[in-house]
């Protein structure tokens, strides 16, 4: 853990990392969402499959030292950021979980030819992978995921799409020593997508899923509450929920909230009662997934926070998938859970959609329904 320099006047806590409060210089005016699109802009184009989230958390860290606000980072990379009473015990722990990792590739082998053979983190659907841009390893080197072209193909060979393992990453090496200089087995590779706004409040990137979540959380720890609230910028969610147990299992919350950026599904060939969420509908929140049968108490808080706020909302009506909120929930002697996420069109592909309105409501309710355990809870 970095020692910082202690600064008189700034938020500490007892057997924190306490951050560096960098003084800033008042920004120019800003149009509507400029200050969410810039920061999750940087977030999305930061390489970070699962157990690889360095850059991400270089990201994160840098933030909550602007911010003040106390931070560790445990043994599996997860960055736990304290908001609340010196007291840790004063009052009911809240844990808020958004993970860092995002899905990817990694590299697996290298052929005599120079192209690069890999393996899939996480869960990612083989047909999305031809013909995409991608970065391998610390250096980005560039390079694209190839195939064989249909001019070659079978006509049988044409009815099925690719798999994965059919697939290759070309780096433009002529040969296999060439490719080692720039590339080795294990190095990740994630895709080479830029963050574009696509107008005033849409917005086109990577890894919404979920540095939204991680957004939407960096921006609730500007505020302060009465109660021990916990931040945790999580690790390999997508690979099985591994950072959220351990994080859990050190907080011993009684009440957890997983923030992330979910399935989206309101486009042509989507069934209402199947589109689990709508882009610009407000935050998402959760009532059951795979993973959570999400605790009704917090539902009904969630849903009279945001009445009584006026934030629009709406309700995730899948049950599928899963996220943080399932290791949380079983964590120690267990906790009230719940999830609220921002939706997100295409995740788990080289390109996602989302609204920063639906962002910024989500980190209103968030913040709001934080401020309202201040005034009790009853599980």
């Amino acid at each position: 853990m970095t020692a910082h320099a202690q600064d008189p006047g700034r938020e500490t806590h007892p057997g924190w990392e306490a951050s560096a409060n960098r003084e800033t210089s008042a920004p120019p005016a800003r149009g509507p969402y400029d200050e969410e699109a810039e920061l999750l802009g940087q977030l999305s184009e930061a390489a970070g499959i699962s157990g690889w989230e360095g850059e991400v958390r270089g990201i994160i860290r840098g933030q909550l030292e602007k911010m003040g606000v106390c931070y560790r980072t445990d043994h599996l990379g997860n960055i736990i950021a304290y908001r609340g009473p010196d007291d840790e015990h004063a009052g009911l722990r809240v844990m808020l979980a958004a993970h860092m990792d995002e899905v990817g590739l990694v590299v697996s082998g290298i052929d005599k030819s120079g192209l690069l053979r890999f393996r899939k983190v996480g869960g990612i659907d083989d047909r999305v992978l031809v013909s995409k841009s991608v970065l391998v390893g610390k250096n980005r080197v560039p390079g694209v995921i190839g195939a064989k072209p249909i001019h070659l193909q079978q006509p049988k060979e044409q009815e099925n799409p690719f798999r994965a393992e059919e697939l290759f990453v070309d780096i433009g090496a002529r040969n296999k020593e060439e490719a080692e200089k720039v590339a080795k087995v294990g190095d990740p590779i994630v895709f080479a997508t830029r963050f574009t706004r696509l107008d005033e409040r849409r917005a086109r990137g990577k890894a919404f899923d979920d540095r939204a979540g991680c957004l939407v959380l960096l921006g609730a720890l500007q505020e302060k509450y009465r109660v021990p609230v916990y931040g945790v910028f999580t690790v390999q969610e997508e690979v099985g929920l591994r950072g959220a147990q351990v994080a859990a299992y050190a907080i011993a919350p009684g009440l957890g909230l997983a923030l992330e950026g979910t399935v989206c599904s309101d486009t042509p060939g989507s069934e209402e009662h199947l589109q689990a969420t709508r882009m610009g509908a407000g935050p998402a929140i959760s009532v059951m997934d795979a993973a959570t049968i999400h605790n009704r108490r917090v539902i009904e808080r969630l849903v009279e926070v945001a009445g009584k706020a006026g934030i629009p909302y709406q309700l995730r009506r899948t049950t599928s998938g899963g996220n943080d909120a399932g290791r949380i929930h079983l964590a120690r002697a267990g906790a009230a859970a719940g999830g609220l996420s921002v939706p997100c069109r295409y995740i788990h592909s080289p390109a996602s959609v989302l609204d920063l309105e639906d962002v910024v409501n989500t980190r209103r309710l968030l913040v709001e329904f934080l401020h309202s355990l201040e005034e009790g809870w009853t599980p």
